[in-house]
């Protein structure tokens, strides 16, 4: 059995793929503690795509030719590092504020902050805007994805997270159920791989109405401060298919197997400031302005067996991805719920999610902790972090924290961290101090100092640490700290 960073499905001998559609789908673990959003797992396997018997086997090469490639939102490039700020910014500079208090927010599931430090909330199918100046935010209901309400008959069956982007400018998550099969036959009918034998009676136009449900939204504000609508993401990074039908696969539309957002988190610093990358659940997608490309994930193959014990293939497994961060050098840093994995993303947005090790270098390949579990045992990642000493450490929701080391590309090491209260944690945060920050579930927000020094973080109300958010561009830096009693700003680390 073997674990390798895949952008899709289909292996080859340089351990990363870009296309999930010519495998057997995977198994998704769905956790059952509250802070896991319930999204509905496939079947082990993808009927329309079964699995190859070879899964270092490059498939057929698509016949069908692809649209023209659109520029990569040209009103949206990537954005240089810009100077740092040159003072605190428009939030209060005290060491702790709590803002649910001091800005009455009320309830908020989760917290974003743009470029321009408006603070975005959500709050089921409420959106949120917090503005410099304010006393209160700003709500509005029912827009996007949620203004059918939510269920598994509508445009989405819950909210999930929120994420700042440019000034004004905010992404908002979804759930909605797995496809099994996750192929949709476009209108032509044609069949993977090759798509040289068209046949409208295949089209469905109910199914292909699947495309537009969960994914993600972006709002912004208006000139007179309301929120709406921006757009619906849709705008494939390679367009291989319609550019109106959400997120789907970027090689192959015909597939669309990232439909649930789970976690998201913005690059703060280097050349690509700005960028998103959201984990869903089967993969890793990024986002530039309004393009994506979807997408990339470890995974590992699983053998199946016949009724004699005989090895008759493979189906490759990926987790939900909930542990997202950025390295120190700008890596990307992925973990589900059995594998991780450190990649250096690529300068263009359009090969996030091709197989080349001179445009997305793996630090780590998709792999796991023998030290923690087998391969086939969930570690159930949640939070991956990297401190300024340059060490990486891991938050399980249920194994507590472990501190990794990468041994070589394929192999990495991993030492449990003691002293915490439970191990059931939720969210990480490194800042330039030297420290991590570790949201639990039930024992507050602990803070590991650059000498590895473990204590509890006072002046945090609520017990349970959803979410944990760092902003250096301002001095001193703030944490936002989402906790289950509302949000905390911490400053100074």
């Amino acid at each position: 059995m073997r674990r390798r960073l895949l952008a899709a499905c289909a292996v080859v001998a340089v351990a990363v793929t870009w296309a999930c559609g010519d495998t057997g789908k995977p198994v998704q673990p769905i956790g059952q503690k509250p802070e896991v959003p319930q999204v509905p797992a496939p079947t082990p396997e993808d009927p329309v795509n079964p699995p190859s018997s070879n899964p270092d086997e490059e498939q057929p090469p698509v016949n069908n030719p692809p649209d023209p490639v659109p520029p990569e939102d040209p009103s949206n490039p990537p954005i240089p590092n810009p100077p740092p700020q040159a003072g605190p910014g428009p939030w209060p500079d005290e060491p702790v504020v709590n803002y649910t208090q001091r800005y009455n927010l009320g309830r908020v599931r989760s917290v974003g902050v743009d470029d321009a430090y408006n603070i975005w909330l959500l709050d089921g199918e409420r959106i949120g805007v917090l503005k410099p100046g304010d006393t209160q935010p700003t709500w509005v209901s029912n827009i996007g994805q949620a203004r059918l309400g939510f269920g598994p008959d509508t445009l989405a069956v819950s909210s999930t997270v929120i994420c700042g982007g440019s000034a004004g400018r905010a992404y908002v998550g979804y759930t909605a159920p797995d496809l099994s099969p996750s192929f949709i036959y476009s209108p032509d009918g044609r069949s993977h791989p090759n798509y040289d034998d068209p046949d409208p009676t295949r089209f469905d136009p109910v199914r292909y109405e699947e495309y537009q449900k969960g994914d993600m939204d972006a709002v912004k504000l208006n000139t007179d401060g309301s929120i709406v609508l921006e757009e619906h993401l849709q705008k494939s990074a390679r367009s291989n298919g319609p550019q109106n039908i959400g997120i789907r696969n970027t090689n192959d539309h015909h597939f669309d197997e990232d439909r649930s957002v789970l976690t998201c988190t913005k690059v703060m610093s280097g050349p690509f400031k700005g960028e998103v990358y959201i984990g869903t659940n089967h993969g890793v997608t990024r986002i530039r302005g309004l393009v994506y490309n979807s997408h990339r994930h470890p995974v590992w193959f699983k053998e199946k067996y016949d009724d004699q014990g005989n090895v008759t293939g493979k189906t490759q497994m990926t987790g939900l991805s909930q542990a997202l961060g950025i390295g120190q050098n700008g890596e990307v840093l992925i973990g589900n719920d059995w594998n991780i994995g450190v990649v250096v993303p690529s300068q263009n947005l359009a090969d996030w999610d091709r197989v080349d090790e001179t445009l997305n270098p793996e630090k780590l390949s998709s792999t796991y902790l023998p030290q923690l579990n087998s391969i086939e045992e969930f570690d159930y990642w949640r939070g991956f972090q990297q401190t300024k000493d340059g060490t990486y450490y891991l938050a399980s929701r249920d194994f507590g924290l472990w501190q990794m080391t990468i041994a070589r590309r394929s192999e990495a090491r991993g030492t449990k961290v003691a002293g915490l209260p439970t191990d059931s944690l939720l969210s990480l945060a490194a800042t330039d101090d030297g420290s991590l920050f570790i949201g639990t579930s039930g024992g507050g927000l602990w803070r590991l100092d650059a000498n590895k020094q473990l204590t509890k973080v006072g002046g945090v109300t609520g017990s349970t640490v959803k979410e944990l958010h760092y902003d250096p561009t301002v001095k001193p830096a703030m944490l936002y700290v989402l906790t289950d009693a509302g949000l905390t700003v911490l400053r100074g680390y």
